[in-house]
């Protein structure tokens, strides 16, 4: 099933896609601000390091397939699968979007 993303919310699955750190970095506002795994990394600085650390751990695919919105955030359900403990698993990716681009980026089980 393909889902209809957000032009912000579809770059960063995009560059994500490609492991780039860079990639993901430019899909964040400039003091955007990521929380995983119990750690809040602020600042595309701190984003492409936290990208780059992820990368060389885990190999993974993510695959988008439910989206909803509310209280001005939107909510992206994707299927994980990867070399990862606990895979496949689905993810829950709650955004904060600021004109084109991604403000704030929660991801959860």
């Amino acid at each position: 099933m393909t889902i209809k993303l957000p032009k912000a919310i579809k770059a960063y699955f995009e560059a994500d896609r490609t492991g780039s750190p860079d990639a993901i970095a430019a899909t964040f506002t400039e003091d955007g601000i990521v929380k995983d795994k119990g750690l809040t990394h602020r600042g595309r600085d701190a984003i492409r390091g936290w990208m780059a650390d992820e990368a060389q751990q885990y190999s993974y695919t993510v695959e988008p397939f439910l989206i909803a919105t509310a209280n001005g955030k939107t909510q992206v359900t994707a299927h994980a699968v990867g070399d990862f403990p606990g895979s496949p698993i689905d993810l829950r990716f709650l955004f904060a979007l600021a004109n084109d681009k991604v403000a704030e980026l929660e991801i959860t089980v």
